[in-house]
């Protein structure tokens, strides 16, 4: 019964600490002052937020399918997401798009052979 309990306690932290770090990505998102900075609190915020969460309902379920399959689902979640941010980012730098620095505005990047 006591473990019963603590169990319920932990997965609640994790459910309710996840809920926050995902709250916290979001308004990182339109928080941001460029693209760059935007696509890495998605992404970061996402991969742990969901991986709190995840965890959270795993022990909420107990050992059974349905945990099985939260954990299958996080792997994947955990594999695509990163890749997904870099994916975005990579595309935004070949189209052109410069990062921030401060005292710069974002823009995009020179043409070839011409300068700043």
């Amino acid at each position: 019964m006591m473990m019963a309990v603590i169990v319920d306690a932990l997965s609640w932290i994790l459910i309710i600490a996840g809920s926050f770090v995902v709250l916290t990505g979001s308004l990182g998102i339109n928080r941001f002052p460029e693209f760059f900075t935007r696509v890495h609190a998605a992404s970061v915020t996402d991969s742990m937020g969901i991986a709190l969460l995840m965890f959270g309902l795993m022990l909420q379920a107990g050992f059974t399918q349905v945990a099985l399959k939260l954990a299958l689902l996080l792997f994947c979640i955990l594999w695509t997401g990163p890749v997904a941010g870099h994916a975005l980012a990579k595309a935004a730098l070949h189209g052109k798009l410069r990062p921030w620095i401060h005292g710069e505005r974002s823009g995009e990047l020179p043409a070839d052979g011409d300068s700043k």
